[in-house]
């Protein structure tokens, strides 16, 4: 009987950090989670943006209301600190995507780029700096354009109770359950994040 007590609890667990993760705040944490681990830039979050901007001007209005009616200043606080919790989560979610599309950006325009400042200054230098993609000859990679890093290993968790994952140097796939923390290359999970894995 003891085991059908354990049981009911893990179930009722289960239940409460499904409805947990589904909030909106929940749910900006971790597109915003995702979003800095990832090496590229992620699909953006619109409905989830727009959601979380109307229930931080509501919360706004909520906050101000209570200040102006002389509610007890500790709950005014309470809810002023979730407030900035919701105004931090937004803006750090999308300062991350406004970084990387200037990166983006800068990497799309460097053709131009390097037309102009050939034409116009590379040119009159010695033939070792000429290169707008090099510092130098003796620099075997393009080391002044940056790009995102397919190749390199990232820290996921399962999302779902069970994930698999082929593994392209594998004959077996790997197995993870909720919560199971694994490091794998980003580039066998790209098309999972936010469906059947999460970053961390």
């Amino acid at each position: 009987m003891a085991e059908d007590i354990g049981d009911g609890s893990t179930a009722e667990m289960d239940d409460y950090e499904t409805l947990m993760s589904t909030t909106d705040a929940e749910l900006l944490k971790t597109a915003w989670r995702n979003e800095k681990a990832a090496p590229e830039i992620l699909q953006f979050q619109a409905q989830l943006v727009k959601r979380a901007k109307e229930q931080i001007q509501l919360m706004e209005e909520t906050v101000e209301e209570y200040e102006e009616s002389g509610m007890d200043p500790l709950t005014v606080s309470l809810y002023q600190m979730d407030l900035d919790r919701a105004h931090f989560l937004l803006r750090s979610y999308l300062r991350v995507r406004l970084q990387k599309v200037a990166t983006s950006s800068f990497v799309l325009c460097i053709d131009d780029m390097e037309k102009h400042l050939q034409e116009t200054v590379l040119s009159k230098l010695p033939d070792n700096y000429q290169s707008v993609r090099r510092q130098s000859v003796i620099s075997e990679e393009d080391d002044m354009v940056p790009e995102p890093q397919l190749d390199t290993f990232i820290a996921c968790k399962a999302r779902n109770r069970f994930v698999s994952l082929r593994l392209a140097d594998s004959e077996r796939p790997l197995e993870m359950e909720r919560h199971d923390v694994s490091f794998v290359l980003y580039k066998v999970i790209e098309d999972k994040i936010g469906a059947d894995i999460d970053l961390v």
